[in-house]
């Protein structure tokens, strides 16, 4: 007769990371931005178990929110674009959601090429504007970026979802956190959004700003837009 030996016993380290594990997935989705199992194989390496879970959480969204989605974020067909979205013979079709997407390219269409190069350099400088004031910034402690100042659109965005679908959206009414000083890459919820002949209308409503960007891409479209920018508005073209 043989005996069965008793399972072995899991590690008390293992079964606080495996619950950490579940809670940041949760906590994530709760966000709308569910991570790969891939992606959150490589975060927990960099987490001490015994830092409190809910700075854990917080930490995790920054993370994600800082990444590009179409490597991160685990998407099923409820929670993304449709494919013939950007088709321009749909009159109109209706998005229930949620469907997160990250911001691509973003324009003040509501300003003058010109203007819109002088708020990127005044942002750059770390200047606002309070009416006709200039007023220089001082970034806070903790490496808070300065404020910026709010374009006042309406603005055009080129949005793609974790698929890797891209969509043009026209903000329709002023959504408050929408403007050229929010990071390229920034993610966004949509939730029963209308899309009419292939561009998505955006309002408050319907869009919910969870912030981040990704550094590279945003420092790449400050610099390139500059020029598009001073060139679109005929000025410097002579050296």
């Amino acid at each position: 007769m043989t005996t069965q030996r008793p399972a072995a016993a899991i590690p008390a380290n293992n079964t606080a990371m495996n619950d950490i594990r579940t809670s940041i997935a949760t906590h994530l989705a709760s966000k709308n931005v569910p991570p790969t199992p891939a992606w959150l194989a490589s975060f927990l390496p960099s987490i001490r178990t015994s830092t409190p879970l809910q700075a854990l959480q917080k930490t995790a969204l920054f993370r994600i929110l800082a990444t590009d989605i179409t490597t991160t974020l685990a998407t099923i067909p409820a929670t993304s674009l449709p494919a013939n979205i950007a088709n321009a013979a749909v009159k109109e079709l209706r998005l229930p959601g949620p469907i997160v997407v990250q911001v691509l390219d973003i324009e003040d269409i509501g300003h003058s090429r010109w203007s819109q190069f002088e708020a990127l350099e005044a942002q750059k400088r770390g200047e606002t504007r309070r009416g006709h004031e200039v007023i220089r910034v001082i970034p806070e402690e903790g490496n808070v970026p300065a404020p910026v100042n709010a374009s006042a659109g309406p603005h055009k965005l080129l949005l793609q979802d974790g698929k890797g679908t891209k969509v043009y959206g026209f903000e329709m009414r002023d959504v408050g956190a929408v403007n050229v000083g929010m990071g390229i890459g920034a993610k966004m919820v949509l939730r029963g959004v209308t899309v009419a002949r292939g561009v998505v209308m955006l309002e408050p409503g319907g869009v919910e700003v969870l912030g981040g960007k990704v550094e590279a891409w945003d420092k790449k479209w400050r610099e390139e837009r500059k020029e598009v920018l001073k060139q679109q508005a005929g000025v410097g073209l002579d050296g």
